[in-house]
């Protein structure tokens, strides 16, 4: 199916608020944020037609108790853009206590993925790939969310890129219970293994070149068929950031590292330059294309951007 027609087929649902209804998130709010953020005058546009609307349906589709919002999209697509706006809006308009969380922050830290390297494959040594995160402390941190009670404090988890390791506990935000919801981002989640018999021919030059017998990708595979379903399950509603292509995720990686140099202090910085960029989104590609494909057909929210970073379109189920 051609992407022209799948959107065709994704329902529509009409924009639940207006702008000018917003009774505790002001334009001065919505500026700074904008500003904070280095985001474009043109995305107040993106706030108003989609990030609102989408902070609305949140609140008028919860549940009693703690929701899990998962949101899923490549690399550079904006996830943590949407997750902090998400956070921002509905604790100001709907005074909301929310846990903002990504799976970023559950990587291994870096000597645990240097002895995945050493022992399965070289590759999962490089953060990213399904197989490369601890699960069993992110499954533990989301259920610990969801039963805090009043007065119950819980630390999360931060990982730096620009050091390639988890931080210390002693930087790790805290939070107070009870939590409304969890905004919980990363770029595979949601994602399905493929078929064994896909594994065979390989898509770009990182595996034809460093994974000549298949073993990573068939370890990454089995991780996301056997693993990482048990994570999945916790969501309450999946969010979609889909992007045109690959190529368009290969630029926006690139001006998301060159914001991270911006904002590093360490004399020890792991930002990458071009090269080193496009090296590594090969690791993610395999699983960035299917998604690309196959998660507009199952996701609660599917925002479709377009080859410049704009919001082209929001579908809701």
């Amino acid at each position: 199916m051609f992407l022209s027609d799948l959107i065709l087929a994704l329902p529509r649902v009409e924009r639940l608020f207006a702008f000018s209804e917003m009774a505790d998130l002001n334009s001065e709010q919505i500026s700074a944020f904008m500003h904070r953020h280095q985001l474009p005058k043109g995305f107040h546009g993106v706030i108003k037609n989609h990030y609102l609307p989408l902070s609305d349906w949140l609140r008028n589709i919860k549940q009693s108790g703690t929701e899990i919002f998962a949101i899923s999209g490549a690399q550079g697509t904006g996830k943590t853009t949407l997750a902090k706006f998400l956070k921002l809006a509905l604790r100001k308009k709907y005074d909301w206590s929310v846990a903002r969380l990504s799976l970023d922050d559950f990587y291994f830290t870096r000597s645990e993925r240097k002895n995945l390297g050493k022992n399965i494959h070289p590759l999962l040594s490089t953060r990213g790939a399904p197989g490369t995160h601890d699960l069993n402390f992110c499954i533990q941190t989301l259920t610990k969310l969801r039963k805090l009670k009043k007065n119950e404090t819980l630390k999360l988890p931060r990982f730096d890129k620009s050091i390639d390791d988890r931080l210390s506990s002693n930087n790790w935000p805290t939070v107070f219970g009870p939590i409304d919801a969890v905004i919980f981002e990363g770029w595979c989640l949601g994602s399905e293994a493929q078929a064994d018999t896909l594994l065979s021919n390989p898509i770009n030059e990182l595996e034809e070149k460093k994974d000549v017998d298949a073993t990573w990708r068939t370890y990454v595979n089995n991780q996301l068929r056997n693993n990482y379903p048990d994570l999945f399950q916790l969501f309450d509603k999946l969010i979609f950031l889909q992007a045109p292509n690959i190529s368009a995720v290969h630029h926006w990686r690139q001006e998301q590292e060159t914001k991270l140099a911006q904002k590093s202090h360490s004399s020890k910085s792991g930002i990458m330059d071009t090269q080193q960029i496009n090296k590594f989104i090969q690791h993610y590609e395999r699983i960035t294309r299917s998604n690309i494909d196959r998660l507009p057909k199952i996701a609660d929210v599917t925002m479709v951007l377009g080859t410049n970073h704009q919001i082209l379109n929001t579908f809701y189920r």
